[in-house]
Formats: structure tokens, C-alpha cells, sequence
């Protein structure tokens, strides 16, 4: 494995938060309003039970999703990075080191989240202990871009979650959902709600890492918008996507593209009509009950339940609600497939659009899903 030498951080320039609500720049406790209702373009329906399963047992907890022709590649709960082509699984690259039987091995085993293809036809890969690399799809050789675990600006990335790329591949956007929590410990900082996220930008060229944007609540997927100037980062435990800006004269600001989301927002992908794919795993409904809203409020419930209970244990209070949203500007939902209680798509993290279908990753469940666009 390639190291990257001479890897220097860069404080950025701060500049003030533009925000479409000022009261927004503090937020007490977890900031959950009342769930919005689940009508009109939220309405319930079970549309994701039209898709169809691939790779079942043969693929554990497939994150994210790229593409290159009709080859795919994803990285697995395994350490893998992996390649899919018809009805077989190829093993690429492998980032860290075995075991990787269990969640105690993935600080050294290595859990790759985000996934994207480079200009040059890389796989750029954000491992949430390792760090950011750079793998040729090809050979498998890999290039460690950013250290996981390292200090940056006084705190440390101890949860590299997803990834951007420019179409020149002169930058990298990732997130770092926290500088506390690990992955392994993700319902932890799920249920802490804490603001130690950031948004960080890796220069390919000179080997400069900076902070381009701080306090964040569990910054989870990132896309980058066509003029390259702003990425939207979803705010998972806020239920809030945000638009910061990483380039141009607002370089450092932030406002709200979408807020009070009936879902828990996990990656963000561009959708063929120019709008974005919304994954979601857990939702928030209305009318009904919702245990994080519930959680959030309650602090002294929350320390209580994790004395009880393990994390898989408490996964269980969670019911299972996989929800895919098509947003467009000013985050107007334009249509919505929902799984009610999973039973054909749980857990689901990505939408990944390609050739007329969705490819929905997970970050639990062992099997890839597809859905036909033309079915719903």
C-alpha cells in the first residue's frame, strides 16, 4: 500500500454562516422538530417492494455504490472492496488487515462507506478507520490519500463516513462524523446527537487537508452540486440536509437546503432528472411514534437504556423503515419509495441511479437491491 508523503493541514478561513434560519447557528439539545406529516409526496406507499434482490448472502452490508459501464463496485462489511459483474463478486482491493470476522475488528480490518469513481477511472474510497484512498479498480493497488484516526485542527477523525470528488479530481470532499465516536459505536453518536462533525477537503495536488466546515450533527453523505462550489451534506440526526459551501466567494458558509425531514438522511446521489437520491433507514412518522424523537428529549433515558442494553439490542427499538426520497432545489420532495417494516429492502443507505434503475445499498443488510424507475 502507497502512502501519501508530505500531507500538511490548512486551517481555512472562516466566514460567517449564511443561513436561511439564524436561530438555526445554535441549537439546543439534538434540534428534532415535530415530524412533518407523511402526506402528499411523503404519503406511505410500499413502492420498494417492487425491487429485487441481488447478490443475497454473498455481499454484507453494501454501503455505497458506483459504477463503471455495467460493472459495479461496492465496499463490504468485510474490509473488501469488491467488484460486480453479472451474477459475480470479485474481490479488488482490501484496505486493511484480517480478521474481519466481527465489528471488534474493523479498527484494523477496515470498514469502507463511501464509494465514487475519479476522473481517471479510480475508485476513490472513504474507510471509516483507515482513511481516504485512491484504488485502481484494475490492479487493486491502493493509495492511502488521508490518514483515518489523525488530528486535524485539534480533533481527530475517528469516523471518515462518505466522499465527493471534482470532475478534475484535483479535490476531495469528505465527512467525519465525529471526532468522539467510532462506527462501531454509531448508535452512540446516534443517540448523543452530538455537533463534533466536519466537512473536510483533501487537494490531490499538493497534499493540503482542511476544515471547510465544523460542528456539525453526524454529517453523513455529501454530494457535490454541479457548479462544484457547494456540497450537500445530510445532517443524520437532525434530519436536516445542509448546503455548505466549499469554494467561491461563500467558501466557509452553510444554509439549509432541506430541513425537518420525515427520515433520518444517510448518502446523497444525483438523480438523472437533475434532482437527488435520499436514502433513508429509519423514519419518523407522523402520525405515529418515533423512538429517537422520543429519545431525544430525554437524555437521562438514554444513558439508562445503554447500562441495559447492547447496541445490536438496541437496534431492536428501532423499527424497521426504509425510505428513498428524489429531492430537487430548495429540497422539494418530487416522489418517494417506502419499504414499510423492510420486508423487501431494509436498512437501506444509498440510491444510486444507473441505466433506468435505483441500486440501493445497505449498511447492515447482506444483499444489493434493485428497482426498476419504470415499475414506479
Amino acid at each position: 500500500m502507497n502512502e501519501t508523503a508530505g500531507l500538511r493541514y490548512r486551517r481555512q478561513n472562516r466566514h460567517d454562516v449564511i443561513s436561511d434560519h439564524p436561530a438555526d447557528r445554535v441549537r439546543k439539545g439534538n434540534g428534532l422538530k415535530e415530524p412533518p406529516a407523511m402526506s402528499g409526496c411523503w404519503e406511505a406507499n410500499a413502492k420498494l417492494r417492487l425491487a429485487h434482490r441481488l447478490y443475497e448472502d454473498a455481499v454484507a452490508g453494501p454501503e455505497s455504490i458506483a459504477n463503471i459501464g455495467d460493472v459495479f463496485y461496492s465496499g463490504t462489511a468485510d474490509g473488501r472492496i469488491v467488484k460486480m459483474i453479472g451474477r459475480r463478486i470479485h474481490t479488488v482491493a482490501r484496505l486493511g488487515k484480517p480478521p474481519c470476522e466481527s465489528a471488534q475488528y474493523e479498527v484494523t480490518c477496515g470498514r469502507p462507506l463511501g464509494i465514487r469513481v475519479g476522473p481517471n477511472g479510480t475508485l476513490f474510497v472513504a474507510d471509516a478507520y483507515l482513511g481516504v484512498f485512491e484504488v485502481n479498480p484494475t490492479t487493486g493497488e491502493s493509495t492511502r490519500l488521508v490518514a483515518g484516526g489523525q488530528e486535524v485542527g485539534g480533533r481527530k477523525l475517528l469516523f471518515i463516513n462518505d466522499l465527493a470528488v471534482t470532475q478534475d479530481g484535483k479535490k476531495v470532499y469528505f465527512t467525519s462524523s465525529s471526532s468522539r465516536w467510532q462506527r462501531r459505536n454509531y448508535l452512540h453518536l446516534i443517540m448523543e446527537a452530538s455537533a463534533d462533525g466536519r466537512v473536510l477537503e483533501y487537494d490531490t495536488e499538493s497534499g493540503e487537508l482542511s476544515v471547510v466546515m465544523d460542528n456539525l450533527r453526524f454529517p453523513n453523505g455529501i454530494q457535490l452540486l454541479p457548479d462544484e462550489e457547494s456540497v450537500l451534506v445530510a445532517e443524520t440526526t437532525v434530519a436536516r440536509i445542509r448546503r455548505v459551501h466549499v469554494a467561491g466567494l461563500n467558501k466557509g458558509g452553510m444554509d439549509t437546503f432541506v430541513d425537518n425531514l420525515p427520515g433520518f438522511p444517510d448518502n446523497i446521489r444525483p438523480s438523472s432528472s437533475g434532482g437527488y437520491w435520499v436514502a433513508m433507514s429509519a423514519v419518523r412518522p407522523n402520525p405515529g411514534f418515533s423512538m429517537l424523537d422520543f429519545l431525544s428529549q430525554r437524555p437521562w433515558i438514554k444513558k439508562l437504556l445503554f447500562k441495559l442494553f447492547s447496541q445490536d439490542a438496541m437496534m431492536k427499538f428501532v423499527p424497521r423503515y426504509s425510505l428513498v426520497a428524489e429531492l430537487h432545489d430548495g429540497g422539494i420532495c418530487s416522489r418517494s419509495f417506502h419499504d414499510p417494516n423492510g420486508l423487501v429492502v431494509a436498512y437501506v443507505s444509498e440510491a444510486h441511479e444507473h441505466d433506468g434503475s435505483l441500486y440501493l445499498g445497505s449498511f447492515r443488510s447482506p444483499y444489493l437491491a434493485k428497482l426498476d424507475l419504470s415499475l414506479v
